[in-house]
């Protein structure tokens, strides 16, 4: 329960998901910041119907490192580049804009895939960029997030939520998960390449939540990029949490919106 003394030391505004932020007075914030947000909690608790989660770097990782699985694949055809020159290519080449077209990933995403294959590796071989690509195409090559299908069977069963995956990535994505045995675990699967707009555009995240029949304000969205998935989502309306910051594992997810947690983002200023 708030004391009295606690209740004077707060004035607490409307949240906006876009903003995220409770406006107080900062005395009790500076005192106890625990027991700040716990005070928080009990004025207001957001009403969630549905969660969306990011895949790469969220609800699924790679097996490998990607270093290591160019560099196998890359031997046979005269690789002579070290692991670490790989991996510094790799980052260079993907952070490069992408001309060819205004998002990275159409259809199944070879020409993008390709290029950054070839600058990463230094080889331009189409025998040796298919293994890659296909290998990027199996389960075996990703491992699914720690305790993320146990959250997600509870925020459907439990707790009577919708799911999506809102996702950049091309179209093997959709083989993946239901090869992992994950594509049951949500309502609908929205991946930029079958939609022409990639994160943080908004309209990817207002296209799942058209898909759900849910309103902006009624969706928390967990990605691990602040830029494509907490501004993204923002934009759109939706809460969101910043996997890593905010939120540490799928059971953290959880908990979260179990006790209705009403901060948005905890790892923004207030």
């Amino acid at each position: 329960s708030i004391s009295r003394e606690d209740r004077h030391s707060f004035t607490v505004q409307p949240v906006s998901p876009q903003g995220g932020y409770i406006h107080t007075t900062n005395r009790m914030l500076q005192r106890s910041p625990r027991r700040a947000f716990s005070i928080l909690s009990e004025f207001a608790k957001p009403t969630f119907h549905a969660l969306f989660v990011d895949a790469a770097g969220t609800l699924l990782s790679p097996a490998e490192d990607t270093a290591t699985v160019y560099s196998r694949y890359a031997e046979p055809y005269g690789l002579t580049l070290t692991a670490d020159e790989i991996l510094a290519r790799y980052r260079r080449s993907y952070a490069k804009p992408w001309a060819a077209s205004s998002i990275r990933y159409v259809g199944d995403g070879k020409p993008f895939w390709r290029f950054i294959v070839s600058e990463s590796t230094g080889i331009d071989d189409e025998r040796m960029f298919t293994a890659i690509y296909e290998y990027y195409s199996r389960p075996e090559a990703w491992r699914v997030a720690p305790g993320a299908r146990e959250a997600l069977r509870a925020v459907r069963e439990d707790l009577g939520m919708k799911t999506a995956v809102v996702s950049n990535f091309d179209r093997r994505l959709h083989d993946i998960l239901d090869a992992l045995e994950l594509k049951d675990l949500f309502d609908a699967v929205v991946v930029s390449a079958d939609r022409g707009a990639e994160k943080p555009n908004p309209v990817l995240f207002q296209c799942a939540c058209e898909a759900l029949d849910v309103r902006p304000e009624h969706v928390v969205h967990v990605g691990d990029d602040r830029r494509n998935d907490v501004q993204g989502a923002r934009d759109a309306g939706c809460y969101a949490w910043l996997m890593g910051a905010d939120v540490l594992t799928f059971d953290d997810v959880l908990e979260r919106i179990r006790t209705g947690n009403l901060i948005d983002s905890l790892s923004d200023p207030l």
